[in-house]
């Protein structure tokens, strides 16, 4: 048995002794006055594909910079594998992709993916790298050449080019066209099935929907959700009410924003979009009222709406709080 495969069967299950991949305890990050990161606290599991959302400057990449020992907490603990991140580094555990920083000039991507391959204490095969990132056919071209999703590409087979543990994951599918980002969720998908941890952060919040099996949703450097994605869009107390709409069937367009429940409504030609905090009451109320609803539908909002919903009520919170102490 080789050295990977001693590694992989045993220490994929977890770190330290508690099986925690990471954790932040009680982490805070100051900037002068500016508190980026306020309080936070999780732990990730082995096996864990987990979406880190956020608005902009809600505290994503400061939080993944502490992960990966490239800021101090200014309190509290970071840890990786038990251990302290930089360590967890050196060891090859950890597979990254950033958004931000440039790739280096002047090399093929052949030479750049080779040189990952080789300085990770446990790389892997260039050929098998360069063909999960779909870089083979241009493995020749100089990486200053690249458009901005073949980039990423690269930067993704970069991250993946050695046996990690743990994969994070900054805004990895900017730029992609629409198959290359399915070809990638496709690989992080059998990388979570073989054990690893998958965090990453995205502006694309039907991803971290269909992709993630736990939501972390940091706003103005605090965390105020952690769950499933199905939670966090119950939490968000909203249903989609859906359905067609003629006049000639009965009932009237103007009556449907005093529905009981409606928290929203659009009306588009003949279709009735309705965001409910009571889908019940409002669809026994278009009953009551004389309307005929044609394909009525109720489903549950998506993540991206719940998302808003979410940090919109910890903003009224907020104000409310401030005003209070006023």
């Amino acid at each position: 048995m080789s050295t990977t495969e001693q590694y992989t069967g045993a220490a994929r299950k977890g770190a330290g002794s508690d099986g925690e991949v990471a954790a932040f305890r009680g982490v805070s990050k100051n900037f002068g006055a500016v508190k980026a990161v306020n309080d936070v606290s999780f732990t990730l599991r082995p096996g864990e594909t987990v979406a880190f959302l956020g608005p902009n400057g809600a505290g994503k990449s400061t939080s993944i910079d502490m992960l990966l020992g490239l800021k101090d907490p200014s309190a509290g603990q970071v840890s990786l594998f038990g251990g302290s991140p930089r360590q967890a580094i050196v060891n090859g555990r950890v597979g990254v992709m950033l958004q931000s920083g440039g790739l280096m000039p002047e090399v093929t991507i052949r030479e750049l993916v080779t040189l990952a391959c080789q300085v990770h204490p446990r790389g892997y095969n260039v050929d098998d790298v360069l063909k999960k990132a779909q870089l083979t056919e241009i493995s020749d071209r100089k990486v200053d050449k690249l458009s901005g999703g073949q980039e990423q590409r690269v930067r993704f087979a970069l991250a993946t080019c050695g046996d990690s543990d743990l994969i994070i994951l900054d805004e990895p599918t900017t730029g992609m066209d629409v198959s290359a980002r399915q070809a990638f969720w496709n690989v992080m998908k059998a990388e979570a099935a073989q054990g690893r941890t998958i965090l990453f952060a995205t502006h694309y919040l039907e991803e971290a929907d269909s992709v993630a099996d736990r939501v972390l949703v940091i706003h103005k450097g605090r965390l105020i959700a952690d769950g499933t994605a199905a939670e966090i869009k119950a939490r968000a107390g909203l249903k989609k009410v859906t359905f067609d709409f003629r006049p000639e069937d009965g009932g009237d367009s103007s009556l449907l924003r005093d529905l009981p429940g409606v928290n929203a409504l659009e009306l588009t030609g003949t279709t009735v979009r309705i965001r409910s905090t009571d889908s019940d009451a409002t669809v026994a109320a278009l009953y009551r009222a004389g309307f005929y609803p044609r394909g009525l539908e109720v489903t549950t909002v998506g993540l991206e709406q719940a998302f808003i919903t979410i940090t919109g009520e910890q903003d009224a919170a907020d104000d409310a709080a401030e005003e209070n102490v006023r």
